[in-house]
């Protein structure tokens, strides 16, 4: 038995772990080496301590860019995951057209991110055309571009999610809440939502995440103008390793610290909503 574990083991898992070292820990590592260095390529990495972080932090670009990344994660996970649920409901309330919108709403998924921002770009454009204005006339103009734009990819896919959740909700269970004299509300606070919660744990993981990090959508949409007041964390950690000369050691701190908040954040909202979840 052990033996056939071994084989086994050797199969299919060794491979597995030796491509991932090779193609995310190896890497990972050598990056939090290299934001404690300055450098220009790997082999000429001088070790200069904490003196990136310092600087990266002394960096008012990088905390606009984090303020900014912060407000616009906290609306958009909380405009896309309180219209995805809607749809939800409203959806699971017959069975006529579901699959149909379900596809419709999958559909913006199937689309890369630089082509989606390129074409908000135009429609948000247009209509400002008409008031003189422009996504990088003013940060909030951007701002509000980026949240529509989240929205409209992410909608649909945190929606079928909630759809399944919704659908596996045992329906005499709401019968009796129901008998009980329960409101409406009542039913969907005390009895939907816990039951939907594991749904709720990902659909939030997946849109904190995605927002967090969102870059290529920034940079078709308003690449940070106008001044880096609309440049998200992503986009700035990439202005700064490769727009700014000496600078690279301090991208990599960013860099790091970027992979810290993600990691933290993430595994928080985990945590907590976790702790929510019932047995349906």
């Amino acid at each position: 038995m052990q033996k056939s574990i071994k084989k086994y083991f050797a199969l299919f898992a060794l491979p597995t772990i030796i491509a991932f070292s090779v193609a995310f820990v190896i890497p990972f590592l050598l990056g939090v080496y290299l934001s404690f260095t300055e450098f220009t390529t790997v082999n000429d990495a001088k070790w200069v301590g904490l003196s990136n972080y310092v600087k990266a932090f002394s960096n008012q670009d990088f905390l606009n860019a984090l303020w900014f990344t912060v407000k616009f994660t906290l609306v958009s996970v909380l405009t896309i995951n309180v219209f995805a649920f809607t749809l939800a409901m409203l959806l699971t309330r017959g069975k006529k057209g579901t699959n149909l919108f379900r596809t419709v709403f999958f559909m913006p998924n199937l689309i890369g991110g630089i082509v989606l921002g390129y074409i908000w770009q135009l429609i948000i454009n247009g209509v400002l055309y008409n008031f003189d204005l422009t996504l990088t006339y003013d940060a909030k103009y951007g701002f509000w571009g980026l949240v529509v734009l989240m929205n409209w990819q992410l909608i649909g896919y945190m929606m079928i999610i909630y759809v399944a959740g919704i659908q596996n909700v045992p329906k005499d269970v709401i019968e009796v809440a129901k008998i009980d004299g329960a409101s409406r509300f009542q039913v969907l606070r005390n009895v939907t939502l816990p039951l939907v919660m594991p749904s709720i744990t990902i659909c939030l993981f997946l849109s904190l995440s995605n927002s967090f990090k969102l870059f290529d959508q920034n940079l078709a949409l308003t690449a940070g103008a106008p001044a880096k007041q609309t440049a998200m964390l992503a986009l700035d950690i990439y202005n700064t390793f490769y727009g700014k000369t000496g600078w690279e050691g301090v991208g990599q701190a960013k860099a790091v610290v970027f992979f810290v908040l993600v990691a933290l954040i993430a595994l928080v909202q985990l945590l907590i909503t976790r702790r929510k979840e019932v047995e349906s």
